[in-house]
């Protein structure tokens, strides 16, 4: 079944479906095409790679899919360098690579990839489609953009930060539910004043803007994108929900405690990046959570933490990942990403046949 809407239309896709732009290796080129292939939209999460490196993902995702396809990068924000407080963290952090057999890294030679380089390589890319989190684009790159026949998608967890989104130019707003997983993406006010469920968010900010808007928090098959579509979004946006695919470049202990997540508990955390984000709880996030208020900036954190979530991914043990995962986890599949798109669709049209029949 296909849903076609000014989005879709837009987008050139054939389903409502974009996987969320996971940062971290999780979204494959394999991933992102297959997504795209199946009519939906796929999206590179290029955060955290180097200029090089989002060249070649782009290559290689052309290389699998003619189909549009996004690139997503984060916004920098301004941090600070406080040698006591990453002294301390790392005080704790020693234990943890006691127990991993790992030695504390030398310092990094920088905290995070040159976002000026970064967003070069993308606008020369002339992919179909840009999108952006934790804070907002400048216009003069928005516009740049747009020229070149980009749509551009930001992403706001309030209906303020969706208004100063739309303020600046961009094409489509992502609103971000507080029960999606991984990082929250809000860059006016604090993360707990914008902590607003998806059900009460998606109404005000399609109320708000002039924009199409693309649900996104909890959002893990058709059901969720029947409600999606009820409160006015033009899409869902899916995080989780793909992160178990075969194609996804998930550690297979994050795949594991997701599709095992049952009863386990997300719970909001800095201890991993210094920028609050929801996972599964675990013992990494339980013993870091007194150190929280003094913790380093994201991204110094997030660097500091990076030897100790590799080792444990590599030792296949999620005591010490980052088990990035919203609300929804249980509701996980392992299976293609076709078939997740597929499914979806098709459960999609399944929940208005009952709502029809009612």
């Amino acid at each position: 079944m296909a849903l076609q809407n000014d989005l879709t239309r837009r987008l050139g896709i054939e389903h409502p479906i974009i996987q969320a732009p996971m940062a971290g290796g999780t979204t494959t080129p394999e991933l992102v095409a297959a997504v795209s292939n199946s009519g939906g939209l796929g999206s590179i999460g290029a955060g955290y790679m180097a200029p090089d490196a989002i060249a070649e993902a782009i290559d290689r995702t052309r290389a699998l899919t003619n189909r549009p396809f996004a690139v997503n990068l984060f916004i920098p924000g301004a941090f600070s360098l406080n040698t006591d407080a990453i002294e301390q963290a790392n005080a704790r952090l020693d234990r943890f690579r006691d127990e991993l057999a790992i030695e504390r890294p030398e310092p990094p030679t920088r905290y995070a990839p040159p976002f000026d380089d970064q967003f070069e390589v993308v606008a020369q890319a002339g992919v179909a489609v840009f999108s952006f989190t934790f804070g907002q684009l400048d216009a003069a790159r928005i516009a740049r953009l747009r020229a070149a026949g980009t749509v551009v998608i930001g992403t706001a967890t309030t209906v303020a930060e969706a208004r100063a989104l739309a303020n600046e130019g961009v094409d489509m707003i992502v609103a971000q539910g507080s029960e999606a997983g991984g990082h929250r993406g809000t860059f006016l006010g604090t993360f707990e004043q914008a902590l607003i469920g998806t059900m009460a968010l998606v109404p005000q900010v399609v109320d708000a803007v002039d924009v199409p808007v693309i649900a996104s928090g909890g959002i893990m098959d058709g059901r969720g994108l029947a409600a999606a579509t009820a409160l006015g979004a033009q899409a869902a946006q899916m995080g989780s929900a793909f992160l178990t695919c075969r194609e996804s470049g998930a550690k297979p202990a994050h795949k594991k405690a997701l599709l095992d997540a049952g009863d386990r508990a997300t719970v909001v955390t800095r201890a991993f990046s210094g920028k609050p984000a929801r996972g599964l709880a675990n013992r990494f996030i339980t013993e870091m959570a007194p150190l929280e208020p003094e913790l380093p900036d994201y991204p110094v954190q997030n660097a500091w933490t990076k030897d100790i979530r590799a080792a444990a991914g590599n030792a296949e043990d999620d005591a010490f990942m980052s088990l990035w995962a919203g609300q929804a986890a249980a509701l996980s599949r392992d299976r293609s990403a076709a078939e997740c798109v597929e499914t979806v669709m098709a459960e999609y049209a399944q929940c208005l046949a009952r709502l029809h029949h009612s």
